[in-house]
């Protein structure tokens, strides 16, 4: 990871965690002033730990004892604490610090490993840097429209419009039940047809729900394992490895415009099972059709997507095209 990215992570955390605390401090004070009897609660639990602590160092003997006692008076103190501001209409935690999140109390760590909000950072910072915020501004539900998919049949096919809102109904359904399934997307189809515009407009959904998404087109997936892999710094591929296995959605379009070759396909390989016994979710989209998917990657890695994956096809004319026509 890049050390200055790191250090500017981290220092925003620290800067969240002392405007929290200072409020907290200023919360405390004022609470004081109202309600006094609170400070000498506050003072009493602070004595207490004092007292406890000594006389277990005196009589050893009686630490079980004296540490009940302890809980016992705590208990009482807060229990007293917190009617006192529920009375005046405060919340119970009211002088308590509020973070941004809970989970990690603004450390961006937990149990010594990165929290899921340190590396939604990361992925903001990624998103900022691949200028992917500008995309999905003009690519995205409010947007999408089928008026430029043709409303006669496609051969023996239904219409591509009809296919199209078939495919759209799938993937609202595919964000309103992210929790609780376990299917991902596999798009395929001819260049043109809108898989990366809605791959796009998922993905913008889910970020505005809170999930931590990734986008890569397949190319840059692939040389960024490269390039961090080979990087002196050790932790760098793991890193980056862990943000691609842990987050809620990872999207990687154009697959099979990759270099083809053994590292590209393990490497591959091991994104797909490790997310796939994780329990995450993709989209991945390709402009290969589903034999040639066969014919380039190995059994195990198309038997997972067709195993796991709810295959949809897009058919249908150009229409990137129609819109350059119609602008």
């Amino acid at each position: 990871m890049n050390e200055n990215i790191l250090h500017e992570i981290l220092k925003e955390y620290q800067m969240k965690r002392d405007r929290a605390e200072k409020e907290a401090l200023e919360r405390k004070n004022r609470i004081y002033k109202e309600i006094p009897e609170i400070e000498r609660i506050d003072e009493e639990i602070k004595k207490i730990g004092i007292e406890i602590t000594q006389s277990i160092f005196k009589e050893p003997e009686k630490g079980k004892e004296l540490l009940h006692l302890l809980k016992e008076r705590l208990n009482n103190l807060k229990k007293k604490k917190a009617y006192l501001l529920r009375s005046n209409e405060y919340s119970e935690d009211y002088l308590d610090p509020k973070y941004e999140c809970n989970i990690c109390k603004d450390t961006g760590y937990v149990n010594g490993r990165r929290c899921k909000c340190f590396d939604q950072k990361l992925i903001n910072i990624y998103y900022k840097q691949s200028t992917i915020a500008d995309i999905l501004k003009r690519e995205n539900f409010s947007n999408f429209s089928f008026e430029y998919y043709s409303d006669k049949p496609y051969g023996d096919k239904p219409s591509p419009r009809n296919n199209m809102k078939e495919i759209v109904e799938f993937s609202l359904n595919f964000i309103k039940n992210f929790d609780t399934s376990s299917e991902s997307l596999f798009f395929y189809g001819d260049s043109g047809l809108g898989k990366t515009f809605l791959a796009n407009c998922i993905a913008k959904e889910l970020l505005d729900r809170g999930k931590s998404v990734i986008y890569r087109t397949a190319p840059d997936l692939i040389e960024g394992l490269r390039r961090n892999k080979l990087n002196p710094d050790s932790t760098s591929y793991n890193e980056y490895l862990d943000l691609l296995k842990e987050c809620d959605l990872l999207i990687i379009d154009d697959l099979g415009t990759e270099s083809i070759t053994a590292f590209s396909l393990q490497e591959f390989f091991n994104i797909l099972n490790a997310r796939l016994l994780l329990g995450k979710k993709f989209i991945i989209s390709t402009n290969l059709p589903l034999s040639e998917i066969m014919a380039i990657y190995p059994e195990r890695i198309y038997s997972r997507i067709f195993g796991h994956f709810k295959l949809l096809n897009f058919y249908g004319e150009d229409i990137r095209l129609k819109r350059k026509m119609i602008i």
